[in-house]
């Protein structure tokens, strides 16, 4: 069983998605094991996207994911890092195949309602960055 962290974004936590989002990963037999509603701090979110602080959207990022709640969420499942992507699609909801998270739910590239890990690596550091060990629940399928 392989985790991962995705985050329902500012613009979708405050259009009521939250639900919506996470039966798309439930539907696909990827399985909730925590998750927690928050409102990140400017350092918190910095922090998080502090490989990206180079980029000219650094700013305008950290911007919108302080900008209201967001939910991170540790999903588990067979290839949840790959599977957690396909049901998420292209970043540029212009880009993003139909049924997909972002395709259907997504305002814009930035304001894209779901981030999600890209790597083993990735999910290895970004699930810490919010969750204790003790969070995460490991559960077996009836």
């Amino acid at each position: 069983m392989e985790r991962t962290l995705i985050i329902i974004k500012p613009d979708a936590v405050a259009r009521d998605l939250i639900g919506k989002i996470l039966s798309r990963f439930e539907e696909q037999n990827l399985r909730v094991v925590a998750s927690r509603l928050i409102q990140l701090t400017r350092s918190q979110a910095e922090g998080f996207y502090a490989e990206h602080s180079e980029r000219p959207f650094f700013g305008s990022l950290c911007d919108f994911m302080t900008s209201g709640p967001c939910m991170p969420v540790v999903l588990e499942g067979d290839n949840a890092i790959t599977r957690g992507r396909e049901i998420m699609g292209a970043t540029d909801p212009a880009e993003a195949d139909d049924n997909t998270i972002r395709k259907d739910f997504a305002e814009s590239k930035e304001r894209n309602s779901c981030h999600g890990s890209d790597s083993p690596e990735s999910a290895a550091r970004e699930i810490p960055f919010y969750f204790q060990t003790c969070d995460v629940i490991t559960t077996s399928r009836a």
